[in-house]
């Protein structure tokens, strides 16, 4: 028996939307799925007509398909924004390298200015070196926090109002789950912010990083990628297997087995969570004494586990911090 798409009724369904469970064709998904990000951005006032924007762009799913929906629903709603690439070589020898000729090809498909930096040319460190020093466990402490200040530093360099990035609803539903775990109150509130940063009202302004996929289910993304044929890199990092997030992942699909809805419910969730209370002492924001970037301590943990490396303590930091 032939089923049609539940949103046209014209055209045979082609699959089942992981997102809310109906029948859907091809043309119908593709126009949703636009449809949908286009509304988070509008709802939210993401952007003002004429702002520089960086594309945080690594050539995995999630930042190839950021970059074309960006920059198609630009042309098609005149957002007027200026789109750059900015990527991140963390220095991962099989991985990295790799990854970023996609993000080259998908520069010239796009017609838009690509920016690399990388750990090496920034912190005199590769994640290879970093890994060789400290093993295979907590290693993606020093790369989660060396890369968030590498976007910050290649998005000074080339001068952007904002930087956005590929996060998507299963993302954000980890980071929620990983923060109430580690009992984090300070970042539990602010783990779904589809907009972070600082506005400056102490003084000390801090780009916002957006999230336009905060809605938008990673099997949706994937989905997209595959029917619409764009070119990306689907290796996973060659470090992650022992990450604490891929342990969340894991418990998160599992829960969806059960519970279809779990990945929204998780964000609901947070969205629903108050900021800490008044009383309760929260972190100065302040520059880094040593880099001048914001940070809740005089040096920032960048160049707190920069310094760990350069004096041999690496391992001795991370075991203090556990």
């Amino acid at each position: 028996m032939v089923k049609y798409c539940q949103s046209c009724n014209v055209q045979k369904a082609f699959m089942v939307r992981p997102k809310t469970g109906n029948l859907i064709c091809q043309n119908c998904f593709f126009q949703a799925f636009e449809d949908e990000i286009h509304h988070t951005i509008i709802s939210t006032q993401m952007f003002k007509p004429g702002e520089k924007i960086a594309i945080a762009a690594s050539g995995g799913k999630d930042s190839t398909v950021l970059v074309h929906v960006i920059t198609l629903l630009n042309k098609k709603y005149n957002y007027g924004l200026h789109l750059y690439l900015l990527s991140i070589d963390e220095g991962i020898k099989g991985y990295r390298d790799d990854s970023l000729e996609t993000v080259k090809q998908n520069q010239i498909t796009y017609e838009l200015d690509l920016k690399i930096l990388s750990y090496k040319e920034l912190f005199n460190w590769s994640m290879d070196e970093v890994v060789a020093q400290i093993g295979l466990n907590n290693n993606c402490t020093y790369c989660g926090v060396f890369r968030r200040q590498a976007l910050d530093r290649g998005a000074i360099q080339l001068g952007v109002d904002k930087i956005i990035t590929g996060h998507n609803a299963d993302d954000m539903a980890e980071t929620f789950l990983m923060n109430l775990l580690r009992g984090d109150i300070f970042r539990l509130p602010k783990s779904t912010a589809i907009i972070t940063g600082d506005d400056g009202d102490n003084g000390i302004a801090t780009l916002p990083r957006c999230k336009p996929f905060k809605y938008t289910y990673e099997k949706e993304i994937v989905m997209y990628a595959h029917y619409k044929k764009l070119i990306y890199f689907s290796t996973e990092c060659t470090y992650s297997p022992n990450a604490f997030r891929g342990h969340v992942r894991e418990l998160i699909k599992n829960l969806e087995a059960i519970r279809p809805s779990a990945v929204i419910d998780l964000i609901h969730s947070c969205e629903q969570l108050d900021a800490p209370n008044q009383n309760q002492k929260m972190p100065q924001k302040q520059l880094c004494q040593k880099c001048n970037l914001l940070s809740s301590n005089k040096i920032c943990k960048a160049c707190t586990l920069l310094e760990s490396l350069n004096q041999g303590r690496a391992k001795q930091i991370l075991q203090i911090q556990e």
